[in-house]
């Protein structure tokens, strides 16, 4: 099973965030993403949504059910979606 404080504070440093500056981010003390990070404490529903929000990754990924990697599509539109989703499959068959 993954580690989930490994993932957290994984992804909080390559986001270049402070236990802090996640802490506020998320409506939190940074004493409880320090106990997030040493796994004492388990985030609710609510928080692991904003972790995922925050890192552009899935609830599976933070929870390690899933450990591909994702790709954040905000802000393209669907056709742009369409493209992106056929090339993954044409590499895939490579």
């Amino acid at each position: 099973m993954v580690d989930f404080g490994k993932t957290l504070k994984e992804l909080r440093l390559n986001a270049g965030l402070t236990q802090q500056q996640l802490a506020t981010q998320l409506g939190v003390t940074k004493t409880v993403v320090s106990y997030y990070e040493l796994h004492t404490r388990t985030p609710s529903p609510e928080i692991l949504v904003k972790l995922a929000a925050i890192f552009h990754v899935s609830s599976d990924y933070l929870l390690g059910i899933e450990r591909g990697k994702t790709i954040d599509v905000s802000g393209l539109d669907e056709q742009e979606i369409t493209i992106l989703i056929t090339l993954v499959g044409l590499l895939r068959k490579k």
